[in-house]
């Protein structure tokens, strides 16, 4: 028994020779808990060990252990009892290299590669739409897309904004190419506006630069069609320093592509914009495979669409729009009138489409609209028979149940062919209660009012309008969270650069970034006019340009000058005083009544007394000062304009416009 208690054992237990029946077997393949010859030779016992019984402790044991991690084990807790050969061994660690490089090919790119390029966004960061960026080497730089956005509602008179091309002067020596992804306005149109400064070959698809060379007829740009150069996808173009290769992608517009871009420090990926939509309209897939085969040569950096970047899952395939127009189509008895963004070739190709299913004629409506649906229907992209198509003026010899009328307008533009038809002013179409309307797109940020006040306009008007109340009556082009993570996992860059959208939007992409396995100390958050140098070893910004924007009057396609339009938002917010004054010289008195006219400051009512404040304000001033300042009709002015400016602002919190005019007599 004493033996026993030395060695850790219950006088109780078996001897090593005799185990108890109930005991299990030894497991040959299972170390014993210790291995030691001498403490076997001390009495331990080797078949307790190995079947996994724990001996009964004694109390100091308990003292002693009381820190040990197995102290609260169960009592019959299995060992590991797997053999690990030397075999398994070295195949796991083949394994874990081959996954360590599959899951970043990026490492395949030379480190000691000490070239760099910068890239430099001058639009469509912070914003939707007016996409342009540069990519550029010490020698050479492409410009990537010259897109326009939209004005907001403080910019009275202007139709459309265009990048300041500032910067591109500065560096116009060494610019090679312009390369356009897809023919989207925000991406193709402010073209014509930097080609009445600066003239580069103009790099596209066929559908792409159709569209911008019809805007060139529009700007007597004709002659500047010889910059074109049509490219064929899966195919390699040098430009200076780069190697630019086009790679079919799907989006809202036919014909959209990714680029893939060898510059001198790695290649780069631009997914231009983009969803994945796996069964298209036309049939083209997204070119994937391209995708990852550069994926897995190592891609430096990657520059993606983050539009879509808060809505998880999948953006739905174009392909459901259509069965949510047949389902219209089929219980409609009037006139159908579906409005959508003009190069939205698909959805106006599946109107069409259903249209022709219930023996309904097509007219098309609106300049933007007519001219795409020409471009496309010559290049073989929408294939409807002719005898479909009838002209405005045809529409009366049909009755509304034959009738599909496409148009413009689903922004709410005010001069646009739906608004028009809507207020009554359209001279071809006066809607009728009959009338089904399908406003077939998505506010884009900044115009939910104007959608609003066409919706109001067409309610009124007796009409069936179908907007969001239908399912799946519009789908967005752009990629959700999960086609997001694929692009990432099938590139796996180094470093990422979510591109196109307002800042809460790149921010969220980024974090997406994250989740599939992007270091976050390899991702810069860009604004318009920040220049992010890339090399092997690191990306960061380096510097910042000026960036701006250009207002455009698309009666004239002229520049509105800044000045003119400050002036605009401040009539339109403060209002304008006009001040007509004849003062004696003799006297230092004013002749008569002064002249006070005002807009949009103070009420009809209230100028009578406005326009005595005024009176006495300029007496009094006339009386404080020296004759001989009465030859400076400026210095008069001004002292009026300040004088009746502090007035203003202490009764009406207002900075109007204020316009003095003195004659001296």
């Amino acid at each position: 028994m004493e033996n026993n208690q030395n060695n850790g054992n219950n006088q109780n237990d078996a001897k090593p020779n005799e185990p108890k029946p109930f005991k299990r077997r030894p497991n040959p393949y299972r170390k014993p808990r210790n291995s030691n010859p001498q403490q076997q030779q001390q009495g331990q016992n080797p078949a307790r060990e190995n079947s996994g019984e724990q001996p009964k402790k004694k109390p100091q044991d308990f003292k002693n252990n009381k820190n040990k991690k197995n102290f609260n084990k169960p009592r019959n807790a299995r060992k590991n009892t797997a053999t690990v050969t030397e075999e398994m061994n070295i195949s796991l660690e083949a394994n874990r290299a081959v996954q360590e490089i599959r899951m970043n090919p990026f490492k395949k790119i030379d480190i000691n590669n000490q070239s760099k390029v910068r890239f430099t966004p001058l639009g469509g960061l912070g914003e939707i739409g007016g996409n342009i960026a540069v990519l550029e080497t010490e020698k050479s730089a492409i410009i990537i897309d010259v897109g326009m956005s939209f004005p907001d509602e403080t910019m009275h008179g202007v139709d459309i904004l265009v990048p300041d091309f500032s910067y591109l002067h500065s560096i116009k020596d060494k610019i090679t190419a312009i390369v356009i992804t897809h023919a989207h306005e925000d991406h193709i149109g402010a073209v014509p506006y930097l080609f009445k400064e600066l003239k580069f070959p103009i790099y596209g698809t066929p559908l792409a630069l159709a569209m911008i060379q019809s805007k060139f007829d529009e700007h007597g740009l004709k002659n500047d069609n010889s910059y074109f150069r049509y490219v064929t996808k899966r195919e390699r173009y040098e430009m200076g320093d780069f190697k630019v290769e086009w790679m079919h992608m799907t989006h809202s517009i036919i014909d959209s592509s990714s680029l893939a871009i060898e510059t001198p420090a790695g290649t780069i990926i631009h997914t231009g914009d983009f969803k994945i939509d796996y069964t298209p309209i036309d049939g083209f897939a997204p070119d994937l495979h391209r995708l990852a085969y550069y994926g897995d040569k190592g891609v430096l950096c990657l520059f993606s669409d983050s539009t879509n970047s808060h809505s998880p899952g999948f953006t739905k395939s174009e392909s459901v729009v259509g069965k949510t127009f047949d389902n219209i189509f089929m219980t409609t008895k009037g006139r159908v009138i579906m409005s959508t963004f003009s190069s939205n070739i698909h959805r106006i190709y599946q109107a069409m489409n259903t249209a022709t299913k219930y023996n309904r004629k097509i007219c098309v409506i609106g300049r933007s609209m007519e001219k795409n649906v020409e471009v496309t229907r010559a290049l073989g992209y929408v294939d409807i028979n002719e005898k479909y198509f009838i002209e405005p003026h045809e529409l009366a010899k049909y009755p509304d149940h034959e009738i599909l009328v496409v148009t413009t307008g689903s922004q709410g533009e005010t001069m646009a062919a739906l608004f028009r038809m809507a207020t009554d002013e359209h001279r071809h179409i006066k809607l009728k209660p009959t009338d089904t309307v399908i406003i077939s797109a998505k506010a884009i940020p900044g115009n939910e009012a104007s959608v609003s006040k066409l919706m109001n306009h067409l309610i009124k008007g007796g009409c069936t309008v179908h907007y969001q109340d239908v399912p799946d009556i519009h789908v967005s082009g752009h990629a959700a969270q999960e086609e997001q993570k694929l692009i990432l996992r099938l590139i796996q860059p180094k470093f990422f650069l979510p591109v196109h959208g307002e800042y809460n939007h790149i921010t969220r992409h980024a974090k997406t970034a994250v989740d599939c396995g992007v270091d976050e100390r390899n991702i810069v958050l860009m604004s318009d006019g920040d220049q992010v140098e890339i090399s092997t070893k690191y990306l960061k910004k380096v510097k910042t340009v000026k960036t701006g924007k250009i207002y455009i009057d698309n009666q004239n396609n002229t520049a509105i000058a800044n000045d003119v339009v400050i002036d605009r938002q401040k009539l339109a917010e403060d209002g304008i005083i006009n001040i007509v004054a004849q003062i004696s010289q003799a006297n230092q008195k004013i002749v008569g009544k002064p002249v006070v006219t005002s807009y949009g400051l103070v009420a009809d009512r209230e100028i009578k007394k406005f326009t005595g404040d005024i009176s006495a304000m300029i007496e009094t001033m006339l009386t404080a000062m020296k004759p001989e300042a009465l030859n400076d009709h400026k210095a008069i002015e001004n002292e009026i304009r300040n004088m009746v400016k502090r007035h203003v602002i202490k009764i009406k919190k207002r900075y109007p416009l204020i316009i003095p005019t003195i004659f001296i007599m």
